[in-house]
């Protein structure tokens, strides 16, 4: 099963973004969005986490990150 994690752009290089996540930063490829993205935003990486997917609305990402932060704090899943 994939589980998408939103992650905020946190710079952007040409078409290579670093985004975060729970603290964790990680380097993908905007290539593939259909839409521009700034940092700031929000985005759901593919699977192996190469390339973004699709911008997310910063409600609904936070929405999720704060769902997965109670989940992993539970340790239930």
């Amino acid at each position: 099963m994939c589980m998408a994690v939103p992650s905020r752009i946190v710079a952007i290089d040409g078409a290579v973004a670093t985004v975060e996540a729970f603290g964790q930063t990680r380097q993908c490829s905007l290539m593939l969005l259909g839409e521009e993205a700034a940092v700031g935003d929000y985005v759901i990486l593919g699977a192996g986490g190469t390339f973004a997917a699709e911008k997310v609305p910063e409600e609904a990402a936070l929405a999720a990150l704060d769902y997965l932060a109670e989940v992993l704090e539970s340790g239930r899943a």
